[in-house]
């Protein structure tokens, strides 16, 4: 009786099991979800939608276009509330929230405002096949809906993305694409950077100038990167878009575009039907070489352009520049509704500034002291004129230097100043996170990147519940100096934006990364389906340098998206559709370069790595005796882009540093050579995680064992040697010029992580 009872219970579980992978997967998890057995099928032919007020038509109107095309159904909508899918609101209850029921009578969606009536649509989509992503017409007879009843809200009203249209430019079209994309996971904050050094995107009537050539450019060294990227990765994705260039007057090829006010509108419009609000950035006083080229007078003095990192700004001593940041805005809340407008206001060169005679007498009039105070004298002039316009600003987090204004919100995007939040909330202002480690999501994905966003706290127990009520929420950003394509934009935004989406609507009880990253495998073919060129999972299984000590080393490569094809070479050629295919680990018996690449279901190309698998004799540990504690670093003055030169550029300063890291004192441009021995515990091999922003190596035994060189953001880069137990010779080279990032991390043979000692020079 007892095992039948038992077999009984286990065939339970079995098939609660089965019921649960058979269920939808819904990004961004709901606040509360009740499954009941038994779906719904939506008629053939004709699907009614019931709308309770003429506030829901255009929700409803969204609904049906979005049903009609996959379905091959005529869609109707009716006024009276009534209709297989229904949709109501209540105008109660915290913003963005709603109730779902699909039960035998049809879809309920109950929304407490219009925007809940939308993430309600949202979740309703993800409950669909992912057929119903589909462009056209598809053959499937019968349309099911689960049974189920979710009553959900968003945790941060905030959650937004950025996406940079000066660097390079979006189509309308292009645009209205990503926000549909968006809509469906629930980010209701578009922020539309329109300006900066590199093109000016918006028509401003008073100003023609800033489109007809400031919206155009002859190609630049970002276009000239791209094009070579384009070549060297076999990656047609950098490539710029044909529609994107024209020839000039001169018969010179530019680059460029710009948006009509007319199309500036439409998108704004495109956007509200979808619950998004569009927040325009106008960078302002820095950034703005677009328009100091084309109108006289906005700048300090007539000789403009690149000083060593940034542009020369606007001038704030001169009233005709104040003038015109007023005419333009003017023009930019006359097309953006939305109560939140964007200053700008980050890596502002105040070399000019100090020179300047009209910035002097302004500092002088007002009693600055500081140029910082002087762009905080600006940032108060333009937050009065915003709350004049029933408008609040926002600002990136150095609006706080010099004094921040009473209604302004900061954006927080330098990790490196971690002071900003409770700067900024004990202030009494608002606050955005999107610091660039994890939030940027230009900067290449690695394995490390969605849960690192996952797990990111918004709201840290340093502040008190007054404070954490001031933070709005999270927002990843999109720079494109390197993202010249529809292709490469979706590239490198999913599916990151995917858990940005769900850091900003769940409840912290109910974020768990597994479960996560369960439902976002059954997100990719949703994905591909929308047309979404989403960035395969990192292939995984290996290190940059691997290293086996005996006759044979295994070759083991997984990826996360089960519809992946692995490919690879081994003579140094990029893998192409033809390259032999990966289908299970293999032995090695000598050293080996792989080049590895993974192909989507589509053909597409994803990103390649470079993978060296080394047959070594661990190293022999050397003795030196008297050695002091903690490792040497000499800080060079260096502007270069890669390690080598840091040995010929002169010493600032030595320090002594406890492991690999930038000492606290050493900013601005940063040459690192940190010297000394690493001891370890016992015979084996050795994992090295070098993780640096920009460049670095590491050399152990004098032999390379991560290479990590180069300009580039944040990046992770893993290799292994083989030690006996004791001391090794280490140096480690690093450079950077703007906000760096130094970190080693060392594991041992079983993947547990070491805490290895660090001696520096023989004492005296």
């Amino acid at each position: 009786m007892k095992t039948i009872r038992t077999f009984f219970t286990l065939c339970l579980l079995a098939l609660g099991m089965v019921a649960a992978a058979q269920q939808p997967a819904i990004i961004p998890v709901p606040s509360s979800v009740s499954w009941a057995s038994g779906t719904y099928t939506l008629p053939s032919g004709q699907i009614t939608i019931g709308c309770s007020s003429a506030q829901l038509h255009p929700a409803a109107d969204y609904l049906a276009a979005m049903l009609a095309r996959p379905t091959g159904c005529q869609v109707k909508v009716k006024n009276n509330g009534k209709g297989r899918i229904r949709l109501s609101m209540t105008g109660q209850g915290a913003a963005g929230g709603y109730r779902l029921r699909v039960d035998a009578q049809g879809v309920a969606i109950t929304g407490n405002d219009y925007r809940g009536v939308i993430n309600g649509i949202a979740t309703l989509r993800q409950l669909f096949p992912d057929d119903i992503e589909s462009r056209q017409a598809v053959d499937v007879r019968r349309w099911t809906l689960p049974y189920v009843n979710i009553t959900d809200q968003p945790r941060f009203e905030w959650r937004g993305m950025e996406l940079d249209c000066s660097r390079h430019f979006f189509s309308v079209d292009e645009v209205k694409e990503l926000l549909d994309v968006l809509a469906l996971y629930k980010i209701d904050k578009f922020h539309w950077h329109l300006t900066d050094d590199q093109g000016w995107r918006i028509e401003i009537k008073k100003y023609p100038l800033l489109t007809q050539r400031g919206g155009w450019r002859t190609f630049n060294n970002q276009d000239s990167v791209c094009m070579r990227r384009a070549v060297a990765e076999d990656n047609p994705d950098f490539n710029l878009p044909a529609d994107k260039i024209r020839t000039n007057g001169q018969g010179q090829q530019e680059y460029g575009g710009f948006y009509t006010q007319a199309q500036v509108r439409d998108i704004v419009a495109y956007a509200k039907i979808r619950g998004i609000d569009v927040i325009p950035e106008i960078d302002m006083p820095g950034h703005s070489l677009a328009a100091i080229a084309n109108y006289d007078g906005l700048s300090c003095f007539p000789q403009t352009g690149w000083g060593t990192v940034f542009t020369t700004p606007m001038c704030p001593g001169k009233d005709k520049m104040l003038q015109f940041c007023k005419d333009v805005w003017s023009e930019v809340f006359d097309l953006f509704p939305y109560e939140y407008v964007h200053i700008g206001g980050d890596e502002v060169d105040m070399k000019n500034w100090k020179q300047c005679p009209d910035c002097q007498k302004r500092m002088e009039s007002h009693r600055l002291k500081t140029e910082s105070q002087l762009q905080s004298w600006f940032n108060h002039e333009m937050e009065r004129f915003f709350n004049q316009h029933g408008r609040t600003m926002i600002g990136w987090d150095e609006i706080i230097e010099g004094g921040l204004g009473a209604t302004s919100t900061v954006m927080w995007w330098r990790t490196w100043a971690p002071n900003a939040m409770k700067q900024t909330t004990s202030h009494g202002n608002k606050f955005i996170c999107t610091p660039n480690v994890p939030f940027y999501l230009d900067y290449d994905e690695g394995g490390k990147s969605l849960i690192n966003l996952y797990a990111f706290n918004p709201q840290p127990d340093n502040l008190t519940t007054t404070e954490k009520a001031l933070i709005l929420g999270v927002q990843g950003n999109l720079w494109t100096e390197w993202v010249p394509s529809r292709n490469r934009m979706m590239y490198m935004a999913f599916p990151r934006m995917l858990a940005v989406a769900e850091l900003g609507w769940g409840k912290p009880a109910n974020a768990k990364f597994e479960d996560f990253n369960c439902r976002l495998i059954k997100h990719y073919t949703r994905l591909q389906k929308l047309g979404v060129t989403y960035r395969l999972p990192d292939l995984t299984g290996f290190h940059t340098t691997n290293v086996f000590t005996g006759d044979r080393g295994t070759v083991s490569v997984n990826c996360q998206d089960p519809q992946a094809v692995i490919r690879y070479t081994t003579d140094g050629t990029l893998p192409n559709e033809h390259s032999k295919r990966y289908t299970g680990p293999f032995e090695i018996d000598r050293n080996t370069d792989f080049i590895f690449r993974s192909f989507a279901t589509d053909g597409r190309k994803d990103a390649f790595v470079k993978v060296s698998y080394r047959k070594e004799t661990p190293s022999e540990a050397i003795e030196v005796a008297d050695l002091s504690e903690g490792l040497s670093a000499e800080w060079h003055e260096y502007t270069g882009a890669d390690c080598a030169g840091i040995e010929a550029a002169p010493v600032n300063g030595c320090y002594t540093v406890n492991g690999v890291m930038i000492p606290d004192s050493v900013k601005g441009n940063i040459g690192l050579i940190i010297t000394g021995y690493i001891q370890v515990p016992e015979d084996g091999i050795y994992t090295f995680a070098l993780l640096s922003d920009d460049g670095s190596t590491l050399k152990i035994d004098h032999q390379m064992v991560v290479d990590n060189d180069g300009e580039h953001s944040p990046r992770e880069i893993i290799g292994q040697h083989a030690m006996k137990a004791g001391l090794h010779p280490i140096e480690v080279k690093f450079f950077d010029h703007n906000g760096g990032q130094l970190r080693l991390h060392v594991y041992n043979a079983q993947g547990k992580e070491v805490q290895v000692k660090y001696w520096g020079t023989p004492q005296l």
